[in-house]
């Protein structure tokens, strides 16, 4: 099952180097759009003006999200190069003290005499090497290869086709294509599988327990759903 789930770097049809963007993106956008949903439901708004918050929350967060998630890779990925770029300049610049820092790096993972001296002549006699090395054993920094495009393209996808769902009870209902009876319990129904698909793909990423996974995506959308329905429904009878 496992080799079926996770095969030719990917997981299911996912990249396994998005899936987490795929995971949280799609948990926030069903939890986001289930709170409107649930709001509107508690101050009894019609079908429409739940289709127009909720389509108007998945857009405008989605792209937020997706936005935020840009940035945040960009700036992970420029922080690593600028420190990059100081390590070159270090080997040029100050090589002995760097040759001493190789030395006491492998001096403490347990080398020592002519293994420990033969090891940092290997490592200094490649600059890239020598880079590489101290980005991940000084710095304790790894180049994220994923790019932001990408990563913030999957946030989005993933935030609008989840949180999608949470409406689709209201679209049938527009369309003519289910009663409007019973939509919010609809909504309820179909959100929470979503939410426990979603929560099983991060059980997969977590290496958690599947029933875990799912009973705390369910519990985080449970509260959301709770207050924004309280809350619509005590601000519809302040207002009306």
């Amino acid at each position: 099952m496992e080799d079926k789930l996770h095969s030719d770097g990917n997981i299911l049809f996912f990249n396994k180097d998005y899936i987490s963007e795929f995971i949280y993106g799609g948990i926030d956008g069903a939890i986001t759009t289930f709170a409107v949903v649930a709001g509107a439901a508690g101050a009894n708004l019609s079908i429409s003006v739940v289709i127009i918050l909720g389509f108007a929350n998945l857009i405008a967060d989605g792209f937020s999200m997706s936005v935020g998630n840009y940035f945040s890779t960009k700036a992970e990925q420029d922080t690593y190069e600028k420190n990059k770029a100081v390590e070159y300049w270090e080997i040029e610049n100050m090589r002995e003290k760097e040759i001493e820092e190789i030395r006491e790096i492998y001096q403490k993972k347990g080398f020592e005499g002519e293994l420990l001296n033969r090891v940092v002549e290997v490592i200094i006699s490649n600059k890239d090497v020598w880079v590489d090395t101290m980005m991940k054993e000084e710095l304790e920094m790894s180049r994220d290869e994923r790019t932001p495009f990408k990563t913030a393209g999957m946030t989005f996808l993933s935030f609008v086709t989840i949180g999608l769902i949470p409406l689709l009870a209201y679209l049938f209902a527009i369309l003519n294509i289910l009663e409007p009876s019973n939509l919010f319990l609809v909504s309820c129904i179909l959100t929470g599988i979503a939410l426990a698909i979603v929560g099983s793909f991060k059980s997969i990423v977590t290496n958690k327990n599947k029933l875990v996974g799912i009973m705390e995506t369910l519990f985080l959308g449970g509260i959301a759903a709770f207050l924004a329905y309280y809350v619509g429904a005590v601000l519809e009878k302040i207002f009306t």
